[in-house]
């Protein structure tokens, strides 16, 4: 037993000697065993860089560059266009929010239904392409539940497909559009909020996607696509 000890104050001893005590002051450059990354060769922001000819490490943004969120109107405000909404918006309203007060709501907005340039077939075609690059993955190509990740062990994802998912009536398997699009903002259960990666006229998109493929397999009887 005696030799135990000896040999944990041995190893004690060596600990101490690498590492020092819990607080102790070095003028030596710590010992990282995992560095993390927190030594790279960059260029912080506002900092002088010899490798540009103007001598600054912050560059300009490419000519033509538009903030994420924003649009560029297709008619200049002076004209008497009104200005497109901020892509990324915190308002309190159903356009913002997928909720009436306390409750989901139904429907697609009127900020979407109103505008004919907005209301169309393209925005179905762009909810199917944000679908399919933010949801697909988990909820699988046609809204099943049954994407990449369930085939590794990951729980499977809400159905959008499963019998009675067109009737309100049906709680375990209808989700109000404003739920949707709420789970889609703040993120349920497992899932992450996707609220600052896709913008709010995108997350209506998407909505109207998932409708149309609970339609359009309510009228075929088949869930397509097909995954």
């Amino acid at each position: 037993m005696k030799y135990f000890f000896l040999s944990y104050l041995f190893v004690g001893a060596i600990i101490v000697s690498a590492f020092g005590f819990r607080g102790s002051k070095s003028e030596l450059p710590p010992l990282e065993v995992f560095p993390d990354m927190d030594h790279q060769a960059k260029i912080k922001y506002q900092a002088v860089s010899e490798f540009f000819a103007d001598g600054r490490g912050a560059r300009l943004p490419v000519k033509g560059t538009v903030p994420m969120g924003f649009e560029i109107p297709s008619k200049p405000v002076a004209s008497g266009a009104k200005p497109p909404r901020v892509g990324f918006s915190n308002g309190v309203g159903y356009y913002d929010t997928g909720k009436v007060g306390d409750y989901y709501g139904d429907g697609l907005p009127t900020e979407i239904t109103s505008d004919p340039s907005v209301f169309n077939e393209a925005l179905i075609k762009r909810g199917e392409q944000r679908y399919a690059i933010n949801c697909a993955i988990c909820h699988g190509a046609s809204g099943n539940g049954k994407g990449v990740t369930s085939k590794y062990g990951i729980l499977t994802a809400f159905n959008f497909q499963q019998p009675g998912n067109t009737d309100p009536a049906n709680a375990a398997a209808y989700r109000a559009d404003g739920a949707i699009f709420d789970a889609i903002t703040n993120g349920k259960g497992l899932m992450g909020g996707y609220g600052g990666n896709i913008t709010v006229r995108d997350r209506w998109a998407i909505v109207a996607y998932i409708r149309s493929l609970q339609l359009a397999a309510k009228e075929s009887g088949v869930t397509l696509p097909l995954q």
